[in-house]
């Protein structure tokens, strides 16, 4: 029986090395691969030699310079707004109402992809977009759009406030995650004990053992807003363009040449976005100082109510921001007319929808394949890396920095490699290619999101079921996957919304022949329809938000006469 048992789970213990090789593989390949173009050695092209030549034409290059500073400061900028807002809104609304509904808002908000956050957060603040008109003409006297370059700015603002906007749930998510392992009301109540009013109380205590558990998402989000191409193209400037943007733009064209161009320029991009983690190392070392001799001083009050007050104000605005950049996607999607300063369109139609559906069918069916086949290929190796963690005794096998990787390499440093490889192979782009690389992301999501759930699964449950003979392949079967069912859906919905973000790598695997709802969306950002645009924008959101509420109702509707069920996780 044992021995039909070690049979039947050979595979088992390799779970954890595929998982690994799919996460960082393609990473280490696709860095390799864009070495030698980046020297000007490429085949394919007629370019058998190594040499400087791109470098040189690289650093001759208009407007390098600022699209360099552009992308770094963005690296750098972004993550400090997104992780002050979240450290003081949890700090100030721990146990409160607001705490309670923005946890709850969490997960629609992360539905909500890049793209389509820019989109909406574009016709929210541009000169003739949504607030605009709601203090027009009352408060401006504004009769027609003001003449300021909002949305594009040469600094980049619009850019990092959308990056801002989207970046906050995810750190909040991550943030959330680790709070259960800090006994976060003991740690409080003996800073009250000693005096400290609430705030400082929980920053003093629980901020300093919160930060090491969401560094590396951090670093993250410094590797992402720092390469940023679809956001780039949205809301960022475009003479020049942030580096990515311009990368994305010289692999484009259709001089074969410029790619050894775009792979010097990748290289760049990654040291780049290296330099902006750097630059976060050393605030991070400047920052402990001056915490140290913060809380050495004694002071127990001062500045708790600015802390508190900036608390509740900064998440709550972006959380608004995003919500509102929804709604004006969604206003747009149905509006006829609409002249300016009116607050609503003056007719509401939808010829706009008929007229793009024609559009749509194909896109949309490509979207949902991708993402599903994706999601459930990661799905499967997650679970099964997991198991085989917990009966194999290997304590976290797979290390959470080869996770990741994908994160904290910019795409454009890394797809365009393994592309060059693609083409020396002489692999088509394609279906396959495509939802390969969509794995390569959705993989570490869904890692995070579910690893925490099936760790704290309480294993007395497994003993039972060992103890009434029942096999270890059964025991998972029949007790842990049911009881794991709402994490592992949530995840999977977390998956979905990853994978249907994606533009880099559809773009570039798929060779433009693949075109999803995000390809399809940012594509129009050069030049379509303000009512188009949002339509394809809120398809893009409709997808991972269907998913979430899936995620959600499955659970209520399989356990409906087992309501315990419900919130086992």
């Amino acid at each position: 029986m044992k021995r039909k048992l070690a049979k039947k789970n050979f595979v088992l213990p390799l779970a954890p090395i595929l998982l690994g090789l799919l996460v960082a593989g393609p990473v280490a390949l696709g860095l390799l691969m864009i070495l030698l173009p980046a020297f000007g050695y490429l085949p394919a092209i007629g370019q058998e030699t190594l040499s400087w030549q791109s470098w040189t034409a690289l650093f001759d290059t208009q407007g390098l310079g600022q699209s360099v500073r552009l992308s770094f400061v963005a690296g750098v900028v972004t993550p400090v707004i997104a992780l002050v807002s979240v450290i003081l809104f949890l700090a100030a609304t721990a146990g409160t109402a607001l705490d309670r509904l923005i946890r709850r808002l969490v997960s629609p908000l992360l539905a909500v992809p890049h793209a389509a956050a820019a989109f909406g957060l574009a016709f929210l603040i541009a000169p003739s977009g949504f607030l605009s008109r709601l203090i027009s003409p009352g408060l401006t006297q504004w009769q027609r759009p003001p003449d300021l370059l909002i949305i594009n700015d040469q600094l980049g603002l619009t850019m990092m406030l959308g990056l801002v906007i989207k970046e906050i749930p995810f750190l909040l998510l991550m943030a959330l995650a680790a709070l259960p392992q800090l006994d976060v009301p003991r740690r409080v109540a003996m800073a009250r004990s000693l005096g400290y009013q609430p705030v400082l109380a929980w920053l003093f205590t629980v901020a300093p053992a919160l930060y090491p558990m969401i560094r590396l998402p951090l670093f993250a989000v410094i590797a992402f807003a720092s390469a940023t191409v679809d956001v780039g193209i949205i809301l960022g400037p475009g003479l020049p363009a942030t580096l990515s943007v311009r990368i994305l733009g010289w692999f484009n064209d259709p001089d074969l040449s410029m790619r050894l161009l775009a792979a010097a320029g990748a290289l760049l991009q990654l040291m780049v976005s290296v330099l902006a983690i750097l630059t976060w190392l050393v605030l991070e070392k400047l920052i402990a100082q001056g915490w140290q001799l913060w809380q050495a001083s004694g002071n127990r009050s001062r500045f708790n109510r600015s802390l508190k007050m900036m608390g509740f104000t900064g998440l709550s605005v972006a959380t608004v921001l995003l919500l509102l950049s929804v709604i004006a996607l969604l206003i747009n999607a149905f509006a006829g007319t609409w002249r300016f300063p009116s607050a609503l369109p003056d007719a509401w139609t939808l010829r706009h929808w008929e007229t793009t559906l024609t559009s749509l069918s194909g896109p949309v069916i490509n979207t949902l394949v991708i993402s599903f086949v994706a999601t459930v290929l990661a799905v499967i190796l997650v679970l099964a890396a997991l198991e085989s963690e917990q009966r194999h005794g290997r304590s976290r096998f797979t290390s959470l920095w080869l996770l990741y990787v994908p994160l904290l390499v910019p795409q454009v440093a890394f797809v365009f490699g393994l592309l060059v490889f693609t083409e020396f192979m002489h692999w088509q782009p394609g279906l396959v290619l495509v939802i390969l690389g969509h794995s390569v992301f959705v993989v570490p999501y869904v890692f995070l999101t579910l690893s925490a759930a099936y760790r704290r699964f309480d294993p007395r449950w497994a003993q039972i079921g060992l103890s009434l003979g029942a096999s270890a392949d059964r025991v998972f079967w029949h007790i842990k996957l049911p009881m794991l069912l709402t994490s592992s859906l949530t995840a999977a919905a977390i998956g979905v919304a990853v994978s249907v973000g994606q533009f880099l790598p559809t773009q570039l695997l798929g060779a433009g022949r693949v075109p999803t709802i995000t390809t399809e969306a940012v594509a129009l950002a050069s030049g379509g329809s303000r009512n188009v645009i949002a339509i394809w924008a809120l398809m893009q959101t409709l997808i991972p938000m269907v998913g979430f509420i899936l995620a959600l109702a499955i659970p209520q509707l399989i356990w409906r006469r087992r309501r315990a069920m419900r919130s086992v996780t």
